[in-house]
Order: C-alpha cells, then sequence, then structure tokens
C-alpha cells in the first residue's frame, strides 16, 4: 500500500497499512537553530560549513538525507513570501523590519526576538494610512519555483506533498503589531478596530491565497495554517469572543483555500484549544497540530475520545520534558502509547509535538523515530 494510499485512509478516519510519519513536513513539524546539524552528525552524515540564519517565518528544508534515513513520509514546499513593496528592510546582520514594519532582532545567537509594535496605540483612522504590504509585488518567478518543485513531488515521488502556509493568521499579527496586551484590550474595548483591523489582513490573505494555491493547489495533498489561540493552561480568549471576532475570518479563509485545492487544510495553535475544537472542525480544519500532551486537557486519550472521529490529530511527542530529558526506553513508551491511543481507527499523522529544539539531544530523535517506524507498519494485519 503507498504512502498516499495511508494518507487517504486516515484522512477518512479508517486503519492505515504503515503510520505516517512527518519530520519538517511542515512549519511546525521542523528542526530549529542547529538541531539539523547535530543530528545529521550524530548519524555520520556531511554537513555544510556555513549554517544559514533563516529570518523570522521561514522554515528550514530538512536535509534528504535525514528523511531518508528515517523514511519520512512528508515532502513541504512553499514559503510566507516577502512581497517587494512593503516595509521590510534589512538594518544590519542581526535586525531588519519585515514587511508588517515590525523590528525582529537575533538574540541569543539562536531565535529572533520582537522589539517593535507599529499599530501600538493606533487609532481605526490610523489603519488607512498604515503602510500595508502589497501582494501583486510578490516575486512570481518563488512561486512559480516552489509549485515546480511540487509538480516534480507529485508526479515522480510517492511522498505526501504538504504547502507551507503563504500568509499569518489574523489574531497572532493583530498582537504582533499592537503588542498582546494592547489587542487583547482592544477585543473587548474597541471591537470596531479589531474588525478593521481584520478586514485588512484578510483583504491580504485573500490576495495571497489566489496567487499561492492557484499555482501549487492541484499538487499538494495537505496545506497549513498558524495562528496560536491557546496558553499552556486555556484560551487566550472565551469560545464566544473567538467566534465573534476570529472564527469569521478564519473560517471564510479556509473555504476560499479550498476553491483552489483539494488538499486537507491543518492548521496550528500551541497550548490548551481543547474547548475550541468543534470551532475549529466547524471553520473548515481537518487536521490539528501540535497537540501538547503536557497543555490543559490536550492528554491523547481526551482527545481521541471526544474528537478522535472528527478530525485528524497530528504531533503528540512532548518536546518540553520527554525529548530533551527522557531515555531510549521511556521516550519508546511514550511513542508506543501515543501511537496505541492516537491512531485507533486511524485519524493520526506521527510527529514531534513541536520543532524540535536544540536541547533535544539526537539520539532522543533517532529512539523516536525508529519507534515510531518500527510499531508503525502494517497496522493493518495487528
Amino acid at each position: 500500500m503507498s504512502r498516499r494510499t495511508d494518507f487517504q485512509k486516515i484522512l477518512a478516519h479508517q486503519q492505515p497499512d504503515n503510520l505516517i510519519l512527518d519530520l519538517g513536513g511542515c512549519p511546525q513539524s521542523n528542526m530549529d537553530g542547529k538541531s539539523m546539524y547535530t543530528l545529521l552528525r550524530h548519524l555520520g552524515f556531511e554537513i555544510p560549513e556555513k549554517i544559514d540564519r533563516l529570518r523570522f517565518g521561514k522554515t528550514r528544508r530538512l536535509d534528504e538525507q535525514l528523511l531518508q534515513r528515517f523514511d519520512i513520509d512528508t515532502r513541504s514546499v512553499g514559503e510566507i513570501y516577502m512581497p517587494q513593496d512593503s516595509q521590510y528592510r534589512i538594518i544590519s546582520e542581526n535586525e531588519y523590519i519585515d514587511e508588517w514594519g515590525i523590528k525582529w532582532v537575533f538574540a541569543n545567537d539562536m531565535y529572533w526576538e520582537q522589539t517593535s509594535y507599529p499599530l501600538k496605540g493606533a487609532t481605526v483612522e490610523d489603519l488607512d494610512n498604515f503602510r500595508w504590504p502589497n501582494p501583486d509585488s510578490i516575486d512570481m518567478k518563488l512561486v512559480e519555483a516552489d509549485a515546480q518543485q511540487a509538480k516534480r513531488l507529485w508526479e515522480e515521488t510517492d511522498y505526501i506533498v504538504c504547502a507551507e502556509h503563504p500568509v499569518y493568521g489574523v489574531f497572532e499579527l493583530g498582537c504582533w503589531m499592537c503588542g498582546f496586551d494592547d489587542f487583547l484590550l482592544r477585543m473587548y474595548t474597541e471591537p470596531e478596530f479589531v474588525m478593521k483591523f481584520f478586514g485588512k489582513i484578510w483583504q491580504y490573505q485573500k490576495r495571497v491565497i489566489e496567487i499561492y494555491y492557484g499555482a501549487l493547489g492541484k499538487y499538494i495533498h495537505y496545506t497549513t495554517s498558524g495562528d496560536d489561540f491557546a496558553t499552556q493552561q486555556n484560551l487566550f480568549m472565551p469560545v464566544e469572543t473567538f467566534n465573534e471576532f476570529i472564527k469569521p475570518f478564519f473560517k471564510e479563509r479556509i473555504a476560499y483555500t479550498k476553491t483552489f485545492t483539494d488538499a486537507a487544510f491543518l492548521h496550528h495553535s500551541c497550548g490548551s484549544v481543547f474547548s475550541l475544537i468543534p470551532e475549529l472542525i466547524d471553520s473548515g480544519v481537518d487536521i490539528l497540530n501540535p497537540i501538547q500532551p503536557k497543555a490543559t486537557n490536550m492528554e491523547p486519550e481526551r482527545l481521541k475520545s471526544n474528537y478522535g472521529d472528527k478530525i485528524v490529530f497530528h504531533g503528540g511527542i512532548d518536546t518540553q520534558e520527554i525529548l530533551p530529558y527522557g531515555t531510549k526506553e521511556t521516550i519508546e513508551k511514550v511513542v508506543r502509547d501515543t501511537i496505541g491511543v492516537m491512531n485507533r481507527n486511524g485519524g493520526y499523522i506521527f510527529a514531534a509535538a513541536h520543532n524540535i529544539q536544540e536541547d533535544v539531544p539526537p539520539q532522543n530523535v533517532v529512539y523516536m523515530f525508529d519507534e515510531a517506524r518500527r510499531c508503525g507498519k502494517h497496522l493493518s494485519t495487528k
């Protein structure tokens, strides 16, 4: 049975022959910092002399040697493009202004950190005068190159092709551009500002969707979006507030995306989103990532029992404690237990609960994926 047949079975909540393993198949199943190079060295593979520093929002394509070594089923294409007509400018090697006017600084030789909020304290009128990025200034050569790569993977391989999301989410952009405290307060005190802001972002998203999925849409099996709606313990806002402000734009984005592609739609939100899952399903989400088992109410058994026949789960292997500090035995047990619960009647794609960080020993990555492949084979006959 092919990888793609197994993927379709998983989407249909049927038992696949072989579990689908994802590493680097979407922006939230990747490897951050130097972790990929550490793993390559651990496995005896050659590593490049220079490690590229990617700007915030860019994801690194993982080395094909790793993907082959772990028999990974997914391959990713696409990116968040930088419009040429925007506020983007490089200040120095460690600082830049992005297309939204946000300043980013490379800190601790590891992560980009935000240091400015271009719409903090802005008025409704300021939204009309703000310099928004122009989606029609995206370099079409980049889009065409990604479309060609997707077409090659679609026609010449058996891999499951994922198109990374080409735009940020409306809520996260609000928090980044205004500041979390400012934007969350505005959702209760200045709803007209929030709705107008979301409308501006949706117009940008809509045009990028047309450009991006118009080129890649027929060559992909699933696509992604990212917008964090929760903390480790709870949602950022009540479900009713999500439904009033965010859901109309989120639902329309998914529906519009699906007019250009038959691909399944994966959404990423960190944290405790258990109480929001019905709204995500109603919005059109087919796959939920990342399944953080340490977050409140996000235990695999609870998720599978309540929503296992309604949405596909992606992720689930803890990156906060198990992968950084676990032993071979504990990691393998967590992998077996997670697959045993989440893969009942299909509906599960195996991955870590988020990107693998530099604090994860490379041998623990090996333990995780080797055990997943071992116990994820020939499931339909077990």
